[in-house]
């Protein structure tokens, strides 16, 4: 008898495998980290088969260690970095290129030559986005243009192109030996090529893309049966497939217009729930799906893209080694009271919303020689409570709903620092769930609920549990004081790239 639903959670730094009960709670994680490539500035690339591996490893590690029957697990459910662009041959399963990450920068010329005809908002009625490097189309038509004897695999049938669920599904159910080749709604609309209104590829973009329509997957629904699992792994439906911002909506319950929650991660991205129609953005945000649960209609977001969060505490230990371990940020902001008066605005892959800047890049303004150590892990930190306020911002503006709270999720809500300097900078109190992995956990709601595992949205909402609530303590003179100066430090970053 099934008793738990499974999750296959592929970021963008790392994999992992997790089996969550009917109440929702872990009962087995395993996770594995993969390389990050970078040829040249600018540039991020993944190994496709390192990320097919490293999801093979955590599934039997998890099952083995702890002791999970296979039979009891009803359904997995996929949730994956999305815009992350791959294409592989059909027939062998070689990808015919690494995998181009959504962080990746190179095609801002391929844009820019694209935005000369209608704009860099030439698309956006259509798919909710503004032309950028962000998007998996452009990445797509990069790799035809410059990858040798893709276009002709393509054109004759043997080239399929995903991002990294369609990947991982496609591998899962048998790749070369019959493999579904698929994608859910809320991914397509990730690639630049998805229409809103039909939720279907759509052939004027797919044109001006020099994309063939051959090379791309089937959209369906959120939570279905794709297939089964083959090849060594035990015989497991295939049922839930959602891009890791939208399932983290999903784990977090918000399922009424209105409700919303941030995801602070290796990005930091805010989703708000606006319902069955489409709210076109005004200020900057994206326009974009947020489910949709089998035959029933769709439902919508609005979202706030930041590019650099997580990854900046990385790029400290990494970098500049600065810090051994990520968790050392913390003790060490906390070593001083506040920033010193710096700023650190990450625009590594340029500023994403509400601002949409292919040629910023980062800054650290405000140095003076009193600043240290401390100061500039504080400024790390600070910075991505910053760039929440601008994208909650500019959320309100589009939808007009003032949030009462934010939901948050994602590995930097351990940090209180953090947390507590967001409470204070939004002056809204900033709550935590019991269960902080909302995105594996809302791709393992969407295979349950298609399995009867779960039958309503009211049991997964029941199962949300608040762990921790930060209020707000900052005086508002001085919380205003701080954001101009972010502001201001914002500017430096443009026109960076000619």
């Amino acid at each position: 008898m099934a008793r738990f639903a499974a999750a296959i959670d592929q970021g963008t730094t790392s994999t992992r495998f997790m089996v969550f009960d009917i109440q929702g709670k872990v009962v087995a994680l395993e996770q594995k980290e993969h390389r990050q490539i970078f040829p040249q500035p600018g540039w991020v690339e993944h190994d496709p088969l390192e990320i097919w591996q490293r999801t093979q490893e955590v599934i039997h590690s998890a099952f083995d260690r702890f002791r999970i029957p296979p039979d009891e697990v009803a359904a997995i459910g996929i949730t994956n970095q999305r815009e992350t662009t791959l294409v592989w041959d059909r027939k062998t399963g070689k990808p015919y290129y690494n995998a181009i990450v959504w962080q990746d920068t190179r095609t801002a010329e391929l844009c820019a030559r694209m935005a000369e005809e209608g704009g860099f908002d030439r698309f956006k009625e259509r798919t909710g986005l503004p032309l950028s490097t962000y998007f998996s189309g452009p990445k797509l038509a990069w790799m035809l243009e410059n990858v040798p004897g893709l276009r002709q695999a393509a054109a004759v049938g043997d080239a399929l192109f995903g991002n990294i669920d369609t990947w991982l599904i496609w591998n899962l159910t048998g790749g070369p030996s019959g493999g579904v080749h698929v994608t859910d709604v809320t991914n397509a609309s990730r690639t630049l090529m998805m229409n809103l209104a039909t939720l279907d590829w759509d052939p004027e973009i797919l044109g001006a893309l020099g994309v063939p329509r051959s090379m791309l997957p089937e959209i369906r629904s959120s939570s279905e049966v794709y297939g089964y699992t083959t090849g060594g792994l035990p015989r497991i439906p295939i049922a839930g497939d959602l891009g890791d911002q939208q399932a983290a909506l999903f784990g977090q319950a918000c399922f009424d217009p209105g409700e919303a929650k941030n995801t602070y991660g290796t990005g930091c991205f805010m989703l708000m729930n606006t319902g069955h129609q489409p709210v076109p953005s005004k200020a900057g945000l994206l326009t974009t799906l947020g489910y949709k649960i089998g035959n029933s209609p769709a439902v919508f977001c609005l979202e706030g893209s930041i590019a650099i969060a997580g990854a900046l505490v990385q790029w400290l230990r990494d970098n500049l080694g600065i810090i051994a371990k990520s968790s050392e940020i913390e003790p060490l902001a906390r070593t001083v009271e506040d920033n010193g008066g710096i700023y650190f605005v990450p625009a590594f892959s340029g500023l994403f919303a509400p601002y949409w800047r292919s040629d910023a890049r980062g800054v650290l303004a405000g140095l003076t020689r009193f600043v240290n150590r401390g100061h500039i892990a504080r400024a790390v930190l600070e910075a991505t409570a910053y760039q929440t306020r601008e994208v909650l911002e500019a959320m309100e503006k589009d939808s007009g709903v003032r949030l009462s709270r934010l939901k948050v999720d994602g590995g930097m809500v351990g940090n209180e620092l953090l947390m507590q300097f967001q409470a204070d900078l939004l002056n809204v109190p900033v709550v935590r769930p019991k269960v902080v992995e909302t995105t594996s956990l809302g791709a393992a709601y969407a295979a349950g609920l298609a399995m009867g595992l779960w039958t309503d949205f009211t049991s997964l909402r029941s199962n949300w549990q608040q762990d921790h609530e930060w209020l707000p303590q900052m005086p508002s003179s001085q919380r205003e004081k701080y954001y101009s100066e972010w502001k201001k430090a914002v500017t430096r970053t443009f026109n960076w790239v000619d």
